[in-house]
């Protein structure tokens, strides 16, 4: 049966049974918005004849857009909610990848070092394309773009963090978090939101009232801040374990 072959309902069906388990800490929006736009977006995909690398550009494409927007033109209410969109659908066509690869058993190792670093390079031009288009436009007091800056070290810091905790617990033969979690408490993911990607995608709706924005935006980098440390500190311990253990096997 070809892809056109199945109707567009049954394929969103089966993309719900191949989908994956989501992290224990992963996030409000992501987890119960994101995942099942994504799931969408992948059956129209899949039906389209997309490659999962394929809709890793699209989303990029969505994604690199507002980047490019935000950078060249002086806060509005247009401009924030175009840039709403165009990171919404960017984060969604993002989580379609991987659904796409899974359905279509295509997955690969340079798909998935593709869709890595497509999310590296988005979340530190993200911050540094608001700086700059703030700093253009002359909308906010100079004090004011260190929120960015900040929040561009710390979305980097964190990314990489994850990313490499993940890596070498797989590679120390623990399974992923995400596999042995089951449901994700609701309350966990609520907890998190500050950190949620999809949150900072809808916050740029309120970018024509740049006060209040910048205001929410500081908020979300400073309790960003506040979870990396801590996480780092917990993820720093498990890593250290994973080596004792290594050093006893031996």
């Amino acid at each position: 049966m070809g892809r056109r072959d199945e109707s567009y309902r049954a394929t969103v069906v089966r993309l719900a049974t191949a989908q994956k388990v989501a992290a224990r800490s992963a996030p409000a929006y992501s987890r119960f918005v994101n995942r099942r736009l994504g799931r969408l977006l992948a059956a129209w995909a899949y039906r389209a004849g997309l490659s999962p690398n394929a809709v890793t550009a699209v989303s990029a494409g969505f994604t690199f857009s507002a980047v490019v927007l935000l950078a060249v033109l002086p806060p509005t209410w247009w401009l924030g909610i175009t840039v709403a969109l165009l990171l919404v659908l960017g984060y969604a066509f993002d989580s379609a990848d991987g659904q796409v690869a899974r359905l279509t058993g295509t997955g690969s190792a340079a798909g998935e070092w593709l869709d890595h670093v497509v999310d590296a390079t988005k979340v530190v031009t993200l911050p540094l394309a608001l700086l700059v288009g703030l700093y253009r436009a002359e909308a906010v007091s100079p004090s004011w773009l260190l929120v960015p800056l900040a929040n561009a070290v710390v979305s980097s810091v964190l990314f990489f963090a994850m990313i490499l905790t993940e890596q070498l617990r797989r590679a120390a033969g623990v399974r992923s978090q995400a596999e042995t979690a089951g449901r994700v408490p609701w309350l966990r993911s609520l907890l998190v939101i500050p950190t949620d990607y999809g949150v900072l995608c809808l916050l740029f709706a309120l970018y024509g009232a740049t006060t209040l924005f910048m205001a929410a935006y500081a908020v979300i980098t400073l309790l960003t801040a506040a979870f990396l440390l801590l996480a780092a500190a917990k993820w720093f311990r498990e890593i250290a374990a994973l080596g004792a253990r290594d050093d006893v096997a031996l």
